[in-house]
């Protein structure tokens, strides 16, 4: 009778950690939304009672709604999801090859690597699916022009009659 008037629930937190480095949402974990797939995923296990493999062909059309979807479960990391925007180019029927910029995000996207292949496996019947990075330079990010000469000499390849004005106007950017 003599309760507290204002009792606070108690909430349950499931935190879901696979790999040494996964970090779950917060978000997440304090809506239950980790338990709930761990559960999910343990029925799927149970429902295949064969024990065999799961190998089931999947189309470039089902592949991207899921990649969409698993995306969307990283808007509280915008950066991450800025590099897995591009959707990875289907190899060998279950290899997903990703071009990436940098090594950074190759780090970022191994962390979630273990929480990601389950879920793609999972949702699209197939165990053999893998993700491969590739790191590309892209033509045009490796040099940069610093000194006035060099910015002039870009500015010719953009627009060849840069260069008939500055004979022109007898501009000379000699040191």
């Amino acid at each position: 009778m003599n309760e507290p008037p204002f009792k606070k629930p108690v909430a349950k937190r499931t935190i879901k950690k696979t790999g040494s480095t996964f970090t779950p949402s917060i978000k997440d974990a304090l809506s239950d939304k980790l338990k709930e797939e761990k559960e999910e995923y343990a029925a799927a296990k149970l429902n295949d009672s064969s024990g065999q493999q799961l190998n089931e062909p999947f189309t470039k059309d089902q592949f991207e709604v899921k990649w969409h979807e698993y995306l969307r479960r990283l808007n509280d990391r915008p950066a991450l999801k800025a590099a897995l925007s591009k959707i990875p180019e289907i190899v060998n029927e279950h290899q997903l090859k990703l071009e990436i910029s940098n090594s950074m995000q190759n780090e970022e996207i191994s962390k979630i690597k273990p929480d990601m292949i389950p879920f793609l496996r999972k949702e699209l019947k197939n165990d053999n699916i893998e993700l491969i990075t590739d790191i590309v330079n892209k033509e045009g990010t490796d040099k940069r022009a610093y000194s006035e000469r060099e910015k002039f000499q870009e500015m010719i390849k953009k627009n060849p009659n840069i260069s008939l004005l500055a004979q022109k106007f007898g501009l000379s950017l000699d040191e």
